[in-house]
């Protein structure tokens, strides 16, 4: 699987493959809401949602 690729290819005892591991998944979380989530909000319309009465 690719996780156990992942996890054997990182360097360094347990400890430090699962630092090093939250660190890569904590960087991809950072970019994702810093500059693809905005870049992305401008291409749709989710701020123009509109709500009718019944």
């Amino acid at each position: 699987m690719i996780s156990t690729r992942i996890w054997n290819a990182l360097p360094g005892p347990a400890l430090v493959r699962l630092l090093i591991l939250l660190i890569v998944v904590a960087a991809v979380v950072l970019v994702l809401f810093e500059y693809v989530f905005p870049w992305i909000s401008e291409y749709l319309a989710l701020q123009e949602t509109t709500v009718e009465e019944t």
